[in-house]
């Protein structure tokens, strides 16, 4: 539509904006003009043109703004004296003065700085960047800011508070609660409801009330339901997103007290010493705040949120850092977290920066997933059109057929065209829509009982086709808390014993750094934390306290001190004076970084002079801190023997520091955790949840496809993904490790090696080579699976994205994945042909579970209300059952959709029987048939449950496929034949009297009865044949409702067959067959055509070997109809030379440092803060908000020409994917404009970190029609530029070609 009512023109003169997202889904939003100071400004779209005639001449007087795009002043010109007759000739020069005035309004207004230029969709702000002539998005401050601006922050004018409110708008997360009557006219207005209309006004019309009066009150009654359903998720969305709170913040140089919504980025606000739930995001810059997170990751493990480091501490000549927030998310406090407590120094106040507001905050980017997911995109639902599709032709034969026989036979045009009209709604039924929901309804019903919860039951069908199923792994295959395996102290470079958790631990720096580096603290007199620190810290029998008032803690000059028990000090009796000689004063603590892999705390004991410096991390980057001839020679061997056992790994390093307390208080950490004495191991054990296994090799069994995702490190996800039978034990798994080699220039290079002999290697591959390199693998007759980690991932999407598809159908693994990687390894699945199931229990799982075909979470944290299923048991028992009860789900919508298609072809072919003698069914028997039979047995049929176990059968995906089509075909055919026949063989019988036609439409005759008699018993055959039982559904015999419909409608109809009672037979306007013999003729013609249908359903249509047969012939008739992972999985059974070993050798710790490399050294006065763990931050994380993970990654990559006015616009590497119009198409514009070629802009903007939009520029044309002419697209020139950052220099690039060259 917009094509006709504008025209094609730059983005700088563009009043809409033509979008669309990777989802292929269209948008259209205008652009819209404010000032600095709020106030809208309107740029008249067309001219005002006054047209008066006089003598046969036009005078034409048309109004324009001025130049001044500020101002409305309106000048006049005239065409003065044209003929009317030349005024056509007249109007492209009169329609090109217009265009050119507008478009040079616009572009005035889009170059004046006083101006602001912008759309809204979905949420999200893109603001007019004149200095790149693009829209970009919006953004806070959290992008380009030096850590001073946030330190030197003083609060807002109410100048500069008005101009932000103008930018940014109002700080709330509006969600929109769709009022009734726009949701009652998108539910009408959809076709199948537009033809229940149609029905329902036919069949009033023709006196058939009562049945049209049960469809009208089945659909007003579904479409009751449907908005009510509709209304209460969104208010229960609003109701949980909507919050406000009254902030005390820094207005014109005090604090006062305002309401949240209020806010704007740059604000500076008071936390208050009671906690407070955020509002927005904002930067710490003052005091201590520990924060429940668990809105936003799943996790209620309370954080630690410390100040932004203060640039004044850094070195005179080193330049500032700037802040990013996903290397600084340690101090962010992030809207919809709850700050629990606050804590500071003397009586300063906590206060944060407020750098991003309403739809741009962490809650709010979460909020707008959950508004605008993904589409969902099953075969089913189109292939349902396409069939109604054909049941329409169908029935326009039977149109044209009845309109020719009835024209025939003189009938009048009134009862013709009721009759050819009645019959389209036979051969269409209007009650399909309704019966379609009847199996996904009592589905939906048993997955509640299994505590499965189900907001999206149109997903409950797809979980039947889903053939592999992703995992995370800690939380979901592994329970959430840890146990303490080993502790290994070592001394003078050597290993000692391993003790075990119940033995006493010996008194040394091994058992001090236990107690004193972790980030434990109490709230409300309990000890919380991270898990993996209140297990390290209990196993040391030790006692935490924090003398003073919580609030103000700080003020002491060690805020926490621990001490051994008071009873026991490992395990023998002591006295006080021992125990107080013990206690270790926490003087200051380095955060965990995830960068880093480390955290340190600098202590200071009792009885001693010094400081003392301890620090625990990863093995790897301890041991690097520490001096070589600390570390045990035989480490890696020793912690390879832990890690692929699956065990967590933290290795401690100890050094004595001879520093004063002030020094103490400004030493970095770069400057301390250096030349360090290494002090042990300690072990800790994940175990998978017993219920895992049992499950795993359930779906195993029923060869659907499993796989592992997971953010922890490849060695625990290898010993995992073996223990739970995941990778069978004689399965070869072979590690995928792609990198940029410093021996070869930087080329980033392949490599496959194998993961459980150290000794053998696979050659190298290299980007010389590209796709066409051959690789070779000795699988010795041996399954082999890929394990990727997240580094190889991007590196083999980058330069290696020909064997991605080969990786991917072989993959098994994927270790420190982030979740934008998971989303994007769901998404290549997808592309492959796979149905995808994902099953996650966090935030950071929450990308992956709506990018997946069935996202199961098992966290019932605000963060996963996005996913489709929602398991109260937080075990992935619940992946079996929702795949089952999505099979028989599915297995029921195609039974009933065979049942009512095979229904209105058997009535339409009874219809088109009997209007060959010009009769028809009666409107009593129509009702008996539709809501005796049909209505009932519909119902009923959808109420058998699944099959109690997965079997490797897989149910039919496509309606459009050969079982069902052959099904319908033969059953119709039979049916078809058995009415014919009973129609010919009445007229063979001596009491046979023919119908006459009359004037009354009295339809009783013995050919009515024939067909009404074979028909009804067919409605009931078909419900059973239809009604199937294993390998989806349990027998037919279980369902007892079912059962007793069907043996009243056999009982009811033998009664109308044999011996119909008078009132039965007055009502249903029948003419009785006078001999008895021969109604029971009708009842072994009914037993004959049973078992005719039975064995063509049961032994033809679902023979294995039949059906196979067909695939493979339409597999080789059409192969692009095969899944490409079934042709990718033949190719590589064909390749056994793949790929080739290399005769070269490396030990398992060196390919997994290569995996893993050691992070480069930190800034000076760089603090950032994460995770305890070998984890990747984006899997197991207690501290950084796992939301933003995709979108902070996907910043990092965006143009350089946003960073010049703090906006984001698009992903580079997106840019390829920017859309052309398509070639020979229109769009209407002036003729102005159709003598030379139309110039288009399109810009590759993204509304998520993943959505790719593509935008058309368009203003609006003059306003007569008749003389919108036609523009060839081929000629349309296309000018794309990008913007990109290389070696930190920026790179323009910009081409304009023809849109026949895109």
């Amino acid at each position: 539509m917009l094509y006709f009512t504008h025209e094609q023109c730059s983005l700088a003169e563009a009043e809409k904006v033509l979008l669309r997202d990777q989802y292929k889904q269209w948008f259209v939003a205008k652009i819209h003009i404010i000032t600095r100071d709020g106030t809208r400004v309107q740029v008249l779209p067309s001219a005002e043109a006054s047209f008066s005639i006089h003598r046969d001449k036009l005078t034409t007087s048309i109004g324009l703004p001025s130049q001044a795009s500020t101002q409305q002043l309106i000048h006049k010109r005239k065409f003065k004296n044209i003929p009317l007759n030349e005024y056509f000739a007249h109007y492209k020069t009169i329609k090109k003065c217009l265009s050119e005035e507008i478009h040079a309004i616009l572009l005035a207004a889009s170059n004046d700085e006083h101006l602001i230029r912008y759309f809204q969709t979905k949420k999200v702000k893109y603001i007019w960047d004149k200095q790149v002539s693009h829209f970009v998005k919006l953004r806070g401050l959290d992008v380009g800011m030096g850590f001073s601006f946030f330190h030197e922050a003083k609060g807002l004018h109410s100048e500069e508070v008005i101009q932000k409110r103008v930018l940014y708008g109002n700080n709330h997360i509006a969600i929109h609660v769709t009022p009734i009557i726009t949701l009652l006219f998108k539910e009408i207005l959809s076709p199948f409801y537009v033809f229940q209309v149609f029905s329902v006004i036919l069949w009033f019309c023709d006196a058939y009330e009562l049945y049209a009066s049960c469809i009208l009150f089945i659909s007003v009654l579904s479409i009751v339901t449907t908005i009510y359903q509709t209304r209460q998720i969104q208010r229960a969305l609003r109701n949980t997103i909507h919050a406000t709170e009254v902030v005390r913040v820094c207005r014109d140089d005090e604090f006062i007290e305002i309401p949240s919504e209020d806010l704007v980025p740059g604000d500076v606000i008071e936390v208050p010493r009671s906690g407070c739930m955020m509002q927005c995001d904002a930067v710490l810059v003052s005091g201590n705040c520990i924060v429940n997170e668990s809105m936003l990751t799943g996790e209620s493990v309370p954080v630690l949120k410390t100040p932004l480091p203060n640039p004044i501490r850094r070195a005179k000549d080193s330049p500032e850092e700037f802040f990013k927030i996903d290397d600084h998310s340690r101090h962010v406090l992030f809207c919809g977290t709850n700050v629990i407590q606050t804590r500071y120094y003397e009586k300063q106040r906590v206060r944060a920066v407020v750098i991003r507001t309403g739809f741009t905050t962490a809650k709010g980017d979460l909020t707008r997933s959950i508004l605008y997911p993904k589409p969902v995109d099953f075969k089913f639902s189109h292939d349902t059109y396409m069939f109604i599709t054909v049941l329409s032709v169908f029935a326009l034969m039977g149109f044209t057929y009845t309109v020719i026989l009835m024209v025939k036979a003189g009938r009048p045009v009134g009862h013709i065209l009721r009759r050819a009209l009645d019959l389209i709604t036979i051969a269409v039924p209007p009650a399909l829509p309704a019966a379609l929901t009847v199996g996904t309804f009592f589905a939906q019903r048993r997955l509640k009982k299994a505590l499965v919860y189900c907001i999206s039951p149109s997903s409950i069908n797809i979980c039947g086709t889903l053939n592999i199923v992703c995992f995370d792994k800690t939380g979901t295959l592994t329970e959430d808390g840890l146990n303490m395996k080993y502790v290994v102290p070592a001394t003078n470079g050597r290993f000692e014993s391993e003790n075990q958790p119940h033995e006493p631990l010996p008194i040394g720096q091994l058992l001090y750094g236990m107690a004193t580096c972790h980030s434990l603290t109490i709230i409300d007199h309990k000890l919380t934390g991270d898990p993996l620190d209140q297990i390290m810290f209990e196993t040391t029998g030790w006692d935490l306290k924090e003398p003073g008032e919580e609030e103000s803690r700080f003020d002491m000059i060690a805020p926490t001190i621990v001490s051994p028990k008071s009873s026991t000090l490992n395990g023998t009796n002591v006295i006080s004076a021992e125990i107080t000689g013990q206690e270790i004063g926490i003087i200051r603590q380095f955060p965990f970084s995830s960068r880093l892999q480390r955290m340190s705390v600098i202590t200071r004991r009792l009885v001693a002079k010094n400081f003392e410096l301890y620090t625990k991390g990863s093995p790897e980057m301890v041991a690097s801190l520490c001096k070589q001839d600390t570390v045990p020679y035989n480490f890696q061997e020793i912690l390879i023997k832990f890690t692929k056992h699956g065990y967590r790994v933290l290795g401690f390093a100890y050094k004595p520091l001879k520093l004063n307390y002030m020094r103490v208080q400004r030493v970095t950490r770069e400057q301390v955790e250096k030349d360090l004495n290494f002090v042990g191991l300690v072990v800790m054990e994940n175990r998978i949840k017993p219920e895992t296994k049992p499950t795993i090799d359930q779906l195993h069994n029923a060869d659907i496809k499993t796989v592992m995702i997971t953010g922890d490190n490849m060695l625990t996800a290898l010993s995992v993904a073996r223990e739970c039978h995941m990778v069978d034990s004689n399965d070869q798994v072979i590690l995928v490790q792609a990198y940029q080699s410093p021996e070869n220039n930087n080329m980033p290079t392949l490599e496959f090696v194998y993961a459980d002999e150290k000794d053998r290697k696979v050659e190298e591959i290299t980007t010389g080579t590209g796709s066409n390199a051959s690789i070779r693998i000795d699988e010795d007759n041996q399954r082999i699976h890929f394990a990727v980690t997240g580094r190889s991932w991007t590196v083999i999407r980058e330069h290696f994205p020909d064997l991605l598809s080969k990786l991917v159908v072989r993959g098994k693994v994927y270790a420190r994945m982030s979740p934008e990687q998971k989303a994007q390894l769901i998404e290549v699945l997808q592309s492959l042909g796979y149905y995808v199931g994902m099953c996650g229990d966090g935030a950071n799982d929450c990308g992956a579970l709506k990018m997946a075909h069935t996202g199961i979470s098992l966290s019932e944290a605000e963060a996963s209300v996005a996913s489709a299923f929602t398991s109260k048991v937080s075990t992935i028992e619940c992946v079996p059952t929702v795949i089952k009860q999505g099979r028989a789900s599915l297995v029921t919508t195609f039974g009933i959709f065979k049942y009512m298609a095979s229904y209105s072809l058997i009535q339409s072919t009874s219809a088109l029987v009997l209007y060959w003698i010009s009769a028809n069914l009666t409107d009593f028997e129509f009702l008996y048939t539709d809501l005796f039979l049909i209505l009932t047995l519909g119902i009923t049929f959808g109420r058998t449950d699944a099959y109690p176990e997965i079997t490797k059968d897989v149910p039919d995906v496509s309606l459009i496929s050969v079982t069902p089509i052959l099904s319908l075909v033969i059953q119709i055919a039979i049916q078809a034949g058995v009415q014919i026949f009973c129609f010919l063989n009445v007229y063979k019988q001596v009491w046979f009297e023919p119908y006459v036609i009359n004037d009354e439409e009295d339809y009783a005759c013995y050919e009515n009865m024939a067909i009404f008699l074979s028909s009804s018993y067919q409605y009931i055959i078909m419900a059973v044949v239809f009604s199937k039982g294993a390998p989806f559904r349990k027998s037919m015999f279980s369902n007892y409702l079912f059962l007793i419909n069907v043996a009243v409608c056999v009982a009811v109809t033998l009664l109308v067959t044999i011996y119909p009672p008078q009132e039965v037979a007055e009502f249903l306007e029948l003419k009785p067959f006078p001999s008895s013999s021969y109604r029971l003729l009708y009842v072994g013609i009914a037993s004959m055509n049973f078992l005719l249908s039975l064995f063509v359903e049961k032994f033809i249509i679902d023979n294995m070997y039949i059906r196979h047969k067909c695939e493979r012939f339409l597999e080789n008739l059409m192969p692009s109809s095969r899944c490409e992972y079934v042709a990718i999985e033949q190719e590589i059974a064909e390749q056994p030379d793949w790929p080739p070993i290399s005769e070269s050798k490396a030990s398992l710790a060196e390919v997994f440092r290569k995996l893993d490399p050691l992070p480069p050294t930190q800034k000076s006065g760089e603090q950032s803060f994460s995770c305890e763990s070998d984890d990747d931050p984006s899997d197991s994380c207690k501290s950084t908000p796992h939301i933003n993970r995709d979108t902070q990654q996907n910043e990092q990559a965006e143009p350089t020409s946003v960073q010049k006015i703090n906006l984001s616009a698009m992903q580079n590497d997106n840019y390829q994917s920017t859309t052309p119009l398509p070639s020979q198409s229109s769009v209407a514009c002036s003729s102005s404009c159709s003598s030379s070629p139309v110039t288009g802009e399109y810009l590759s903007a993204a509304y998520e970190p993943t959505t790719v939009v593509t935008t058309v520029a368009v203003n609006d044309l003059c306003p007569n029609p008749a003389t919108q002419g036609d523009v060839d697209l081929s000629s349309v020139e296309v000018n794309i530029t990008s913007s990109t950052k290389q070696d930190g220099e920026e790179i323009a690039k910009s081409k304009k070609v023809e849109s026949t060259q895109l």
